[in-house]
């Protein structure tokens, strides 16, 4: 009876750390939403200012990464979880991996973002980055909330929204070729468009990763590099 209860005790401690392990990667992810957020509106309203602290910031996405990696070390060294637990353990270390590197291309918007504001301004505003930008920042909100639920369906959906994104990105890049060509002085400016785009097309990717995980952590299969079902029904 004494083994029983003591077996009881070690599974809930068990249970709390992989669910302040969860809780930890959606404040890590909430933390690399609200950088994005800021790193897009620097660029859109050309506050030189606001790009620079979101890059400055980026420590703190990249401290989150280390404290949660080492928390996963120390389960998978005392507690040698098997089947769903370990998944849940490899897919929180592959999804803060991407988290991190989202952090890492919003850091870079910022900076692009405040030399983009010493720059002469469009007429738009950067109205197709501000399309792009929101676009993919949608998908990494339904991405976490898809590991917050482990929900399947909506991660699938996040999947799916990713070919959209590569169309838009593709779209800003003939859009820049042409800006160049018609206006060779415009060339600096348009460059530094063309890597915000690829940096937030590559968020894009990120937020399909972190997907991709939570289909691994429910249903066991690994899904990348394989063909997009147009629908969930299974």
């Amino acid at each position: 009876m004494e083994t029983s209860g003591l077996t009881a005790h070690i599974s809930r401690r068990f249970n709390k750390d992989l669910e302040d392990l969860r809780n930890k990667v959606l404040a890590m992810g909430g933390l690399v939403e609200a950088q994005l957020s800021l790193a897009i509106k620097a660029i859109v309203t050309g506050d030189s200012e606001l790009g620079l602290q979101v890059a400055i910031d980026d420590y703190k996405v990249n401290n989150l990464e280390v404290n949660i990696d080492e928390e996963c070390g120390r389960i998978l060294a005392t507690r040698a979880p098997a089947a769903g637990d370990l998944r849940l353990i490899v897919a929180i270390i592959k999804t803060i991996t991407d988290l991190e590197r989202i952090g890492d291309e919003a850091e870079k918007i910022g900076f692009l973002a405040s030399k983009l504001a010493a720059m002469d301004r469009p007429a738009d505003s950067y109205r197709e980055l501000k399309t792009l930008g929101g676009h993919v920042a949608h998908m990494l909100r339904d991405a976490m909330n898809a590991f917050a639920r482990l929900d399947v369906d909506d991660a699938w959906e996040v999947v799916r929204e990713d070919e959209q994104v590569d169309e838009e990105y593709e779209a800003i890049q003939r859009q820049c070729i042409t800006f160049m060509m018609e206006d060779p002085r415009s060339i600096k400016r348009v460059m530094n468009v063309t890597w915000c785009a690829r940096s937030l097309e590559r968020i894009g990717d990120h937020a399909k990763n972190i997907c991709e995980y939570v289909i691994y952590m429910v249903q066991g299969r690994d899904v990348r590099h394989t063909v997009v079902p147009e629908t969930t029904d299974s």
